[in-house]
């Protein structure tokens, strides 16, 4: 399972000509111009442009995805009211619409209101629950959380949201935690959704720079696509590492620890 990875930073360090024919990852020689290289880029910009444009479209979409859905969430699992089975249901089955299926009217949608070649259509949707795993998840989460607590400060007069703050959010933590991990890796992978909305390069993310740093009327320097695909690999990987003792307890935990 680790040996790609393996040899694609053994690769960075690489001619094309070993890349071709090695297939051992350790290179003959360490040379880190091919990182230099990568990260000047053959445009005006240098890959920190595009890391930064990656930023802020994830910070903002993290941020709204977790109050929205949240809240959602714990409508639906701590509140009755009429129709909240079939609301439900058909958020599940929105799970299963192809996304190929809702390009052209979202596209239509967006140029419409003149959101073309912002950062917006790739941040507004989630800031109302688009993102259905994320609820389903976090109810299904609640759902295995006991009131005990709750009840108890309902008693002490709390209001909802005074419940969701002070009781309900700290013992999300671990699913919440989860889904900013799904959400930073999928946001930081997406390719369709800046490619369809995004025209200008100074607006590109990483994912679109990596494909331009890809030539098509020039022999490709291999070496140093790899080695900003290993640089951007990073970010993705260091927050998996970090979140991973929550991320694990998202998955596991189903009670309250005393």
């Amino acid at each position: 399972m680790l040996y790609p990875l393996l040899w694609l930073v053994g690769a960075s360090f690489k001619t094309n000509a070993e890349i071709y024919t090695e297939i051992g990852f350790i290179p003959s020689h360490l040379d880190f111009s091919s990182y230099i290289k990568g990260w000047m880029t053959s445009t005006e910009y240098t890959f920190a442009t595009y890391f930064l444009n990656s930023a802020k479209i994830i910070v903002p979409k993290i941020i709204v995805t977790v109050i929205s859905c949240v809240l959602v969430a714990y409508g639906f699992a701590r509140f009755d009211f009429r129709g909240k089975k079939w609301l439900f249901a058909i958020l599940i089955v929105s799970m299963m619409v192809p996304q190929i299926v809702l390009r052209v009217p979202q596209y239509l949608m967006f140029k419409w209101m003149g959101w073309i070649d912002t950062y917006l259509p790739l941040i507004i949707p989630s800031a109302f629950a688009y993102d259905a795993f994320f609820v389903f998840l976090l109810v299904q989460f609640l759902r295995g959380i006991p009131q005990d607590m709750e009840e108890a400060a309902i008693i002490d007069g709390c209001s909802p949201l005074q419940l969701l703050w002070h009781i309900v959010m700290p013992l999300l933590k671990p699913a919440i935690i989860s889904c900013v991990v799904f959400q930073f890796i999928w946001t930081m992978n997406d390719f369709m959704g800046p490619l369809i909305y995004l025209a200008s390069v100074e607006n590109y993310p990483v994912s679109l720079a990596l494909r331009m740093s890809i030539g098509a009327n020039e022999e490709v320097e291999w070496a140093a696509v790899i080695a900003i695909s290993v640089v951007a690999l990073l970010p993705s990987i260091i927050v998996f590492f970090l979140a991973q003792k929550h991320f694990v307890q998202g998955v596991a935990t189903s009670g309250i620890k005393g």
